[in-house]
């Protein structure tokens, strides 16, 4: 059987690190996710998953990632059934965290950190830059010894 996920949205809340009774470090946090296609004349629609980070992954999200982080996931899907509060029966589907890794570039200026030190989206678009004119690329230089001829009669050196 399968069962992959591969999720790339934005938090949206901080997530907030907790201890089992037994002590082992667990996070839960919702991110949303933006779908591939939008109707034309309307706004893209996003869904919102529930996803649950465990030991090292649940402390790794909590000290690196904030409402609004984006943030890379991927893992397994996995259902629980639980009673709520009137007694009705619900069934929960949560993304179960294998590996967290944060995503985009790392701003080198200062003064734009997102929180987790990412560089956040900028204001307005930069100016695009004039494109310097490419210099022609010359083969002359090589050597016949570039390549090697292959005789067919023998094995393949691989």
């Amino acid at each position: 059987m399968l069962n992959v996920v591969a999720l790339m949205g934005r938090l949206i809340a901080d997530p907030e690190l907790r201890q089992t009774p037994n002590g082992i470090a667990t996070c839960t946090f919702r991110i949303a996710v933006d779908r591939n296609f939008a109707r034309a004349g309307e706004e893209r629609k996003a869904d919102f998953i529930d996803i649950v980070a465990w030991r090292q992954t649940a402390e790794f999200v909590c000290k690196y990632f904030h409402k609004g982080s984006l943030i890379a996931v991927d893992g397994s899907i996995q259902t629980r059934n639980y009673e709520d509060r009137n007694g009705n029966k619900r069934t929960a589907f949560e993304v179960v965290a294998n590996n967290i890794n944060f995503t985009g570039e790392k701003s080198s200026s200062q003064g734009n950190y997102a929180p987790g030190g990412y560089a956040a989206a900028p204001a307005q678009a930069p100016a695009a830059r004039p494109a310097a004119p490419a210099a022609p690329v010359s083969y002359a230089s090589g050597s016949a010894d570039d390549f090697a001829v292959i005789d067919d009669n023998e094995d393949l050196p691989f």
